[in-house]
């Protein structure tokens, strides 16, 4: 077990002895490691199957998704070795995949269990916004970077501790979509998402998450956009609506 509650998969179980390199790095694929194969496959599934609400934009984000993991299965796609980290959020982990088992996304949830041993928990910042280092971590799927590597797509999890307000940004050039695994959050106060639900951001919106105070809440979140977006997206950070000029932050 690691310090935060999370179960620890040696990281040789990711590395083989020989094979393909990525920056120096051995290399392996997916179908050498079945469990990622898996959870590829579930998050396919979460966006064939909920609904769009006759959004047409959220319709073309959630084929996207789906054709870029399909993609990555039909490819026999590369995995490159992590180093699994914690942070202090992960202590709430075990309870928000245990909520989630009861949920309507339980499928996805043990997928996840099989490999949540080897992900590496980051805030992605150079200092980290106030209040957020014990109750916000994300973890990358598939990434320009891996696990799973991609130039198109990227797919992670969000973990929010219980009460956590995690501030207003945008993000360049990036559509952006969370489903909700365990746990429920608003956005902007418009509203609250349950297990099962989807959240969607198109390029440059600004938005403003909050959090159940009595229980963690675990997110499941797509990317899409152009590579280089892709591979250098910064989060951008607001205080509130700008005075003049109109549209979102950044």
């Amino acid at each position: 077990m690691s310090h935060f509650g999370v179960p620890r998969i040696p990281r040789d179980a990711m590395v083989p002895s020989s094979g393909p390199r990525w920056k120096g790095k051995a290399l392996t694929r997916l179908n050498e490691l079945p469990d990622w194969g898996y959870l590829l496959r579930e998050m396919y599934e979460l966006y064939r199957f909920l609904p769009s609400g006759g959004s047409l934009p959220i319709r073309a984000h959630q084929r996207r998704v789906r054709e870029d993991i399909n993609k990555l299965l039909k490819a026999n796609a590369d995995l490159r070795p992590i180093e699994a980290a914690a942070k202090p959020v992960t202590a709430h982990l075990r309870r928000a995949l245990d909520e989630g088992l009861s949920s309507p996304n339980v499928r996805m949830v043990r997928a996840l269990e099989a490999v949540c041993g080897t992900l590496s928990w980051q805030y992605g910042y150079d200092k980290i916004p106030r209040g957020l280092e014990r109750s916000f971590a994300f973890a990358e799927i598939v990434a320009p970077g891996g696990p799973v590597i991609s130039e198109t797509v990227i797919l992670g999890l969000v973990l929010f501790a219980p009460g956590c307000t995690y501030p207003a940004h945008a993000h360049d050039g990036i559509t952006e979509s969370y489903i909700t695994l365990s746990g429920a959050v608003s956005e902007n106060n418009q509203g609250v998402y349950a297990p099962g639900s989807l959240i969607f951001n198109p390029p440059g919106h600004r938005h403003r998450i909050t959090v159940s105070d009595r229980e963690p809440s675990l997110l499941l979140y797509a990317w899409t956009g152009p590579s280089e977006k892709l591979a250098n997206q910064k989060m951008i950070f607001s205080r509130g609506p700008r005075k003049t000029g109109g549209g979102a932050a950044g």
